[in-house]
């Protein structure tokens, strides 16, 4: 079976899990790499130390993980139905030592295999990633038995994000229960605990905008947590004259297998907390319509001001599998043009992705046809890659007006607000201008 990013599937159908099966994980590039397995809990986190196998630490208490290392790479033996209750998932990690990215590798492949005949395997190159130090190559994690899932993404800050990640602290400042990451040989003993980033704020000279007193009274009143929003978001309003516009405002999400690692992370609910001050801004209902997709789609209920944390459901994993591992932004687009085209206001689309567009006519087909309607598209990629048209659309023809924007993040988590919203507002107010002036709305 050969697979790529973000498929998944059950092992039990391709070996005999009660035999040993080998996982090889390999890179070929000029960096030294260092290859780990997690075995975590149901929290996702290494409860257990002695379950972080690597080239230090070979084997796992009773040997049902044990480490080998091979040409470019690591073979891991696992004895998947010896391991204890409390290992949910095994995670294979793989890091950059010193300088390099995983952008610049010339390949890097896994596979699983019983009785040396290899039975899943997965192939990548540097154009699969970007700016990653450190990635998560793949999953092996219980659901109704076992199963694997195909990750192949990163991190760009590498040690440190994936300290953080995974919830990893420095053995050096003794703690009485140490969890240790997925660390470069050079740094094993001495990893620095990750630091959390305070989020940097807009620096408002002494001409501050006033504050729209209805959005600070609502979100103080009923999401204090999302009280830092308000200012330079509403910064962004008074440049642009959008401070009076009402209009329906919309997000659709990604939720194909390769978003894994950002639903994993908190980067999706993040999203949804950014969005929901603009959907009060400028919804008469002070709410935003909501959608998934993934090979399929499905409208969600609509998110507010109340019910914006239960946006991303714990059990997001399941509507994943629900909705398929693959992206077919065509569909989810014909949903919200059935739904708006005929709107008396105008329609704010917010559309997240990570990327891998391959139904690039009949995404063009649908702007076109979307461009005489109240809709304007604004496309966000997150940390992803094959955008394929959406990188085009300021130069796509044959649409009446200009519809629909695009650009990408490499880590929505690191991007000040008032840069996100300076983003996300750019393109809209020209759109209402001339979209008004045809009378399409």
């Amino acid at each position: 079976m050969n697979v790529t990013r973000g498929m998944r599937s059950s092992l039990d159908n391709l070996f005999d899990l009660n035999q040993e099966v080998k996982i090889k994980i390999q890179i070929a590039g000029s960096a030294v790499y260092d290859f780990t397995c997690f075995g975590v809990d149901s929290e996702n986190k290494l409860s257990d130390d002695r379950y972080m196998i690597f080239y230090n630490q070979t084997k796992s208490p009773n040997g049902e993980i044990q480490y080998n290392k091979i040409s470019s790479g690591a073979e891991f033996s696992i004895k998947l139905n010896s391991l204890p209750n409390n290992i949910q998932k095994l995670v294979f990690t793989a890091s950059i030592d010193g300088k390099g990215s995983m952008g610049e590798i010339s390949s890097h492949t896994f596979s699983i295999e019983q009785g040396n005949r290899e039975k899943v395997i997965a192939q990548f190159s540097g154009k699969d990633f970007s700016q990653e130090k450190a990635i998560t190559s793949f999953e092996i994690y219980r659901k109704n038995g076992w199963r694997f899932n195909v990750i192949a993404k990163g991190f760009n800050g590498g040690l440190d994000s994936l300290l953080e990640f995974y919830g990893g602290e420095n053995s050096d400042k003794k703690e009485v229960k140490p969890i240790p990451p997925p660390v470069v040989q050079s740094q094993i003993q001495s990893a620095v605990k990750p630091q959390i980033r305070p989020e940097i704020k807009p620096i408002i000279k002494q001409e501050e905008p006033i504050v729209k007193i209805s959005l600070e009274k609502k979100i103080q009143e009923k999401a204090p947590k999302l009280i830092s929003l308000v200012k330079p978001l509403v910064v962004e309003l008074k440049k642009r004259n959008l401070e009076d516009i009402t209009a329906r405002v919309a997000l659709v999400l990604d939720i194909s297998g390769s978003m894994y690692v950002s639903y994993s992370n908190g980067t999706v609910q993040a999203i949804v907390n950014k969005i929901l001050p603009i959907a009060v801004q400028f919804d008469d209902d002070g709410e935003f319509d909501f959608w998934y997709y993934g090979s399929t789609c499905q409208r969600r209920p609509s998110v507010n001001i109340t019910n914006y944390t239960n946006a991303v459901p714990k059990n997001w994993d399941k509507l994943m599998d629900d909705l398929g591992y693959g992206n077919d932004e065509p569909r989810v687009m014909q949903e919200i043009i059935n739904e708006y085209q005929n709107s008396k206001l105008p329609a704010y689309v917010i559309f997240v992705t990570d990327g891998g567009i391959d139904k690039e006519v009949k995404i063009k087909n649908l702007l076109i046809q979307a461009s005489r309607m109240p809709i304007f598209w604004q496309f966000v990629g997150v940390r992803g890659s094959g955008y394929g048209i959406l990188q085009e659309l300021d130069h796509m023809k044959g649409r009446y007006i200009d519809n629909a924007n695009f650009f990408a993040l490499d880590d929505f988590m690191s991007v000040r607000n008032s840069d996100l919203y300076s983003r996300l507002l750019n393109e809209f107010p020209s759109w209402l201008k001339e979209a008004k002036s045809k009378n399409i709305f």
